[in-house]
């Protein structure tokens, strides 16, 4: 019996050791950074440099690309497969076995530490708490019934999104990028026709399958998007009918693996260096179909799987992360999923027409006790534009809740372009009508965006005055007007856009401004009254 035990403990152990496995490479540096945050232009579009100008985000070495030689050499490796990478995270993600990706450790001295998606594998790992079994049959909760719905009036209404569609605040100017599973037919059904025509699809990726075919694979993408841009004429209106689009594709429809993490924090990253100003995403992640890899509650703290630490740095970039908040309510685990556990994600529930909160709408709090979700929209009966037909259907899900909401958020944010996203933010968690007592599924609320609005101009807030700054671009000075107030009370200083200060005047005695000894380049001028403050973008001559 001993001998027969010990043969079974020593075929489990070369087992484990054989097969093949998951893991992140966390990279010690990125040699190059100096000459990436110098040349900023080489990482980041200009309006991905903007949206930070305006929030007074400072490049960091966070933006710098992963390094292309330690790159090139993990990927020229033969015993590993490399699947894909994280600069946010500085990490690559490969596929060996234990031996393999753990021998890579003292032949590449450029890895810093190695993380396997079996998190028993990991030093000092704790014991895997059981993982739910992931149920693909229904993997994204989206239950369609192919009728004519008539038009989206009650998901917009419900959050008073037809009150800043009457203020001209259609999404024009903001930019959104959809991360899902697909878009098939989203390039021929009618309903997206006048974005089709408008040139308001930007462009995408499909991480996938590495390609750039985005209108393929599972149509939930198709349904997300259409229920902020689609649009049949006296029937149907997306939540952000102006707005302008990127389309990615990272989720892997047929399966769950943890790659998805990987993939979807490229698509984050890809949006970010585009210049978006949300980023939507209706899936979440707890459970795999390798039961080693899957999550536990205790992970839903938002700072331990990949894709929310991810998602908390892509948040930090001055991005709102719109997220479902998952469809697990009525089942065995119940809890909201990663990242939408994340701090910095704005989570998604959902509630029905009546405003009352869905049996499948998933649990707060994260495991760390924070209340999650954060506000709720409709997300049963949500109109929908069904791929297949073009006709108005309707679907259940917070996969529709959390899109309804992101469309409402980008006209939210086109009325306030100066506010940051954590003020955006804010500002609709505090117009919910739990914002005083927030529970467990329902978390603050449902918003609306018309208290929030009025609360925004009722409090004449100097960040959202008009400037005027002339010539700009400069080249030895120049002057600006300020509305409400007179020069003496202001005063200003000037950053690089490292984010270090290389001006600053206070009691300005003028409104003239002499920037001549400042180098060529773009700048940040950060004008301020008090406790209050406006930033705006200088360019240099």
């Amino acid at each position: 019996m001993k001998k027969l035990l010990l043969f079974l403990c020593v075929a489990s152990f070369f087992s484990t050791f054989s097969q093949t496995e998951d893991a992140w490479l966390y990279l010690k540096d990125k040699p190059n950074s100096a000459t990436f945050l110098q040349n900023p232009l080489q990482m980041l579009s200009q309006r991905s440099l903007d949206r930070r100008i305006i929030q007074n985000i400072s490049l960091d070495v966070k933006d710098v690309p992963i390094d292309e030689n330690y790159y090139n050499q993990l990927k020229n490796e033969g015993n590993i497969t490399v699947l894909g990478k994280s600069k946010w995270l500085n990490a690559i993600h490969v596929q060996g076995t234990v031996s393999q990706i753990n021998g890579l450790l003292s032949n590449f001295t450029f890895i810093e530490s190695i993380e396997f998606a079996n998190k028993s594998l990991n030093p000092g790992a704790k014991k895997r708490v059981k993982s739910v079994t992931p149920n693909h049959q229904n993997k994204f909760s989206n239950t369609t019934t192919d009728f004519i719905y008539g038009n989206a009036e009650n998901q917009i209404k419900m959050l008073k999104g037809d009150f800043l569609h009457e203020q001209n605040f259609t999404g024009e100017g903001m930019q959104i990028a959809i991360i899902d599973a697909g878009f098939p037919n989203v390039n021929t059904l009618s309903a997206f026709q006048r974005i089709r025509d408008n040139n308001q699809i930007l462009g995408g990726y499909n991480f996938a399958d590495r390609n750039t075919d985005i209108y393929t694979r599972d149509s939930h993408g198709t349904h997300v998007l259409s229920t902020i841009a689609g649009y049949v004429e006296n029937q149907f209106v997306g939540t952000a009918p102006d707005a302008k689009f990127y389309l990615f594709i990272s989720e892997i429809a047929e399966t769950e693996t943890v790659l998805e993490e990987t993939l979807w924090v490229e698509a984050a990253e890809r949006a970010d260096s585009l210049g978006v100003n949300v980023i939507n995403t209706s899936l979440g992640y707890t459970t795999y179909d390798n039961p080693d890899h899957s999550h536990s509650y205790a992970d839903m703290d938002g700072k331990t799987t990949f894709i929310s630490r991810g998602a908390e740095i892509g948040a930090s970039r001055g991005i709102i992360l719109v997220n479902a908040a998952g469809n697990e309510g009525g089942d065995s685990w119940k809890y909201i999923g990663a990242p939408a556990d994340a701090v910095s994600v704005f989570s998604i529930g959902a509630v029905n027409s009546s405003e009352n909160i869905v049996y499948f709408s998933s649990f707060g709090p994260t495991a760390d006790n924070r209340i999650k979700p954060d506000v709720l929209a409709k997300g049963q009966s949500a109109a929908v534009i069904n791929y297949s037909s073009g006709n108005i259907s309707t679907s259940n899900g917070t996969s529709f809740s959390s899109p309804i909401m992101t469309g409402v958020v980008a006209c939210f944010w086109q009325a306030f372009p100066n506010k940051t996203n954590f003020e955006i933010m804010d500002l609709i968690r505090k117009s919910a009508d739990k914002y005083n007592n927030p529970t467990d599924q329902y978390g603050y609320g449902v918003p609306d965006f018309e208290t929030a609005y009025n609360q925004v101009l009722s409090t004449n807030d100097f960040s959202n005055s008009t400037i005027s700054i002339y010539p700009n671009p400069v080249k030895n000075s120049f002057s600006f007007s300020f509305e409400g107030t007179s020069v003496e009370n202001l005063s200003i200083q000037i950053f690089n856009i490292l984010g270090e200060k290389v001006l600053e005047k206070s009691k300005l005695i003028s409104n003239t401004v002499d920037i001549s000894n400042l180098e060529a380049g773009f700048y940040m001028l950060k004008i301020q009254m008090e406790n209050q403050q406006k930033t705006v973008k200088l360019i240099k001559q």
